[in-house]
């Protein structure tokens, strides 16, 4: 195992832990900003571990799930966004 591989599992574990506090911020977001928010980080993280895990297996066909997650990502983003200047107008 080199060095680099090391550190790719390491990061993947700190990811993980983040996602867990992602998903319990989600759980208890008092309003729907804080949940929306939430989410965008839930998506960026899942994105990071599955770019991570590509890497470590060399296995280049999830890279088009994590493009195709992180278009869903932004446009649930921009949505929300959207939402919320019509709701305040």
């Amino acid at each position: 195992m080199s060095i680099f591989q090391i550190t790719l599992i390491i990061a993947m574990v700190m990811l993980s832990i983040c996602l867990l506090l992602t998903a319990i911020r989600f759980a208890i977001g008092p309003t729907l900003p804080d949940r929306v928010t939430a989410f965008d980080l839930f998506v960026a993280n899942v994105i990071g571990i599955i770019v991570i895990y590509t890497e470590l297996t060399h296995n280049e066909d999830f890279i088009d799930v994590a493009m195709i997650l992180s278009l869903f990502g932004f446009l649930g983003s921009i949505s929300f966004a959207f939402y919320i200047m019509r709701i305040t107008k």
